[in-house]
């Protein structure tokens, strides 16, 4: 079968939307899952999963966090990802140089942590009174608090899970053995392709780039690991676009044949995270607006991508008022689908959201 955009469309949903499974290998089939705190109607990172994890509920991730064998750290982005992948990051140079004094503060921090197991930035300061600092945003936070994130950072502590929403921090136990530099950069770049496959040349390489994140201390590898990732994956140029994908996969098998379901989509999904992918694919730009000012939303403060078989046909902004679930649509064409399957499957997926997020039916 020739590969057209039909057939790249089919294969970018099929692969992403794989039959659902335990949370455990929903996480290492996705390779990372990008974090949110917005709740609208709930975190990015539980509307990501629960298309993908059997029963999910929201906020189970957070739950069971501590059984799994994954870690909070950044990527190309911020999120989750298995222990393994994480390793291949650490230990992560600092962007700027530690300085004496700092140095002596996170060496004292961490014989705390070792000495209580998890803490609360809230007892770190009590105990210490750093008093307050400059963040990076030009406000002021607890000093305690941001030391706490670059020895997070630096491979120092790990993310033990959260109090109330806030994190708790244990001592990361480092490896006995470091990682090559090209090999780790070939497989980490390896798990940006496995999640967001099929893509374009220059989003391969913009997520590449955003490796910094990461894996500052091999910004310099980066180039040529875009090199070798374009000749190992598999690739072709569709409607003008060259795209990548894994170099085991067939993008044109007859087994990418959409199903009639209807999904309301995070923000960030796999899927629909690739902007400069989803105008290619679905013919109109969807942006996220939760930042952009009231008065200038089109589709809505945290509108969610409405995915109808392997068409992205509209929007979603849903909400909870009262124990009661509210869903606003938007059509790219103006109206919904004039097809009794859709009504049925758009019934279907609202009645998911309802039990995902703990509502009467």
């Amino acid at each position: 079968m020739p590969l057209t955009l039909d057939t790249l469309r089919r294969y970018a949903v099929a692969r992403t939307l794989f039959a659902p499974t335990t949370l455990a290998r929903a996480i290492v089939k996705l390779g990372f899952v990008q974090a949110d705190p917005i709740r609208a109607p709930a975190r990015a990172q539980d509307l990501t999963l629960r298309h993908r994890v059997k029963a999910y509920r929201a906020g189970d991730l957070e739950q069971c966090y501590a059984k799994l064998d994954i870690e909070e750290d950044f990527f190309v982005n911020y999120g989750f990802l298995p222990r393994a992948t994480q390793a291949l990051m650490h230990p992560r140079t600092p962007k700027t140089a530690v300085s004496a004094e700092r140095r002596v503060q996170m060496d004292a921090v961490l014989d705390y942590v070792q000495a209580h197991g998890v803490v609360h930035p809230r007892a770190v300061d009590a105990h210490f009174a750093h008093g307050k600092s400059r963040n990076w945003f030009g406000g002021s936070s607890n000093a305690s608090t941001q030391l706490l994130d670059a020895m997070h950072f630096c491979g120092l502590l790990r993310i033990a899970g959260r109090a109330s929403g806030v994190r708790t921090y244990s001592a990361r136990t480092a490896p006995l053995d470091l990682p090559d530099p090209q090999q780790a950069l070939d497989a980490l770049v390896d798990v940006i392709v496995q999640k967001y496959a099929p893509l374009p040349e220059r989003s391969l390489k913009e997520l590449i780039g955003h490796l910094r994140s990461g894996v500052p201390q091999w910004a310099h590898l980066r180039r040529d690991a875009f090199t070798r990732a374009q000749e190992r994956m598999g690739s072709a140029t569709v409607d003008g676009q060259t795209y990548y994908w894994p170099a085991d996969e067939n993008p044109a098998s007859r087994r990418h044949a959409p199903d009639d379901s209807v999904r309301l989509l995070a923000p960030f999904d796999p899927l629909v995270w690739d902007r400069r992918r989803f105008e290619h694919l679905w013919g109109w730009a969807y942006r996220f607006e939760a930042y952009t000012p009231a008065s200038k939303r089109v589709r809505g403060y945290y509108a969610l991508p409405l995915l109808w078989r392997e068409q992205v046909i509209g929007w979603g902004n849903v909400s909870v008022a009262n124990g009661q679930m509210h869903v606003a649509l938007g059509y790219v064409a103006g109206a919904p689908p004039n097809d009794g399957a859709f009504n049925h499957a758009m019934e279907a997926e609202q009645a998911n959201m309802r039990a995902f997020l703990g509502l009467p039916a």
